[in-house]
């Protein structure tokens, strides 16, 4: 298993991910809900800057490695279905966003390794609507951890709105990708009948 500044990053991401968790479970008089929310907050930012750096750095320092293409994806998944169940828990999000979203990536993540194995992984490489789910996602999870006004911007507000909006590109990206895959996924099934 390599192990370079990527690589590390990656697994700080992974480690933050109870620490995210541990924040809500605080004894309520080591934190006041907003020093829990604000510090959850940070985690999660600097969980997503982490995750573009990291790649970042693999290409700029040419450093990639098949372990860290694979880990990637993996902290990033880890730490936004772990963030989303919290945010079910403080009744912050619906369970049925988090739903969308953590199924889509189980579902995705295992058509992508299946059509890796049979060699046609490049018809559901990431696209640009992928990428702008994540966006939405990666902009809707801070604002719903804070919870509370920013500059007078109720961000409760904008994050619940841009999370419904992540959910249903989450659909339709997931539509997306198994279109893409679906003369494999046929061509199987015939071969098969």
């Amino acid at each position: 298993m390599p192990f370079n500044l990527p690589i590390l990053l990656t697994w700080l991401r992974i480690v933050a991910i109870p620490l995210l968790i541990a924040l809500y479970f605080l004894p309520a008089a080591w934190a006041t809900q907003y020093e829990r929310d604000l510090f959850a907050t940070l985690i999660f930012i600097a969980a997503a800057l982490t995750d573009w750096a990291d790649g970042y750095l693999a290409r700029k320092l040419d450093q990639t490695s098949a372990f860290g293409a694979f880990l990637d994806p993996v902290a990033d998944k880890l730490m936004v279905a772990a963030a989303l169940l919290v945010l079910v828990q403080l009744g912050r999000t619906d369970a049925i966003v988090a739903m969308i979203i953590i199924g889509r990536e189980i579902t995705i993540s295992a058509l992508r390794e299946w059509m890796a194995k049979i060699g046609a992984a490049k018809s559901v490489a990431v696209s640009m609507l992928g990428k702008v789910k994540t966006a939405a996602q990666m902009a809707a999870i801070p604002l719903l951890l804070y919870h509370v006004p920013l500059f007078g911007i109720d961000v409760r507000e904008v994050g619940n709105w841009l999370i419904w909006i992540a959910a249903l590109l989450t659909l339709w990206s997931m539509g997306y990708y198994l279109r893409m895959a679906w003369p494999e996924i046929a061509k199987r099934t015939a071969d098969k009948a």
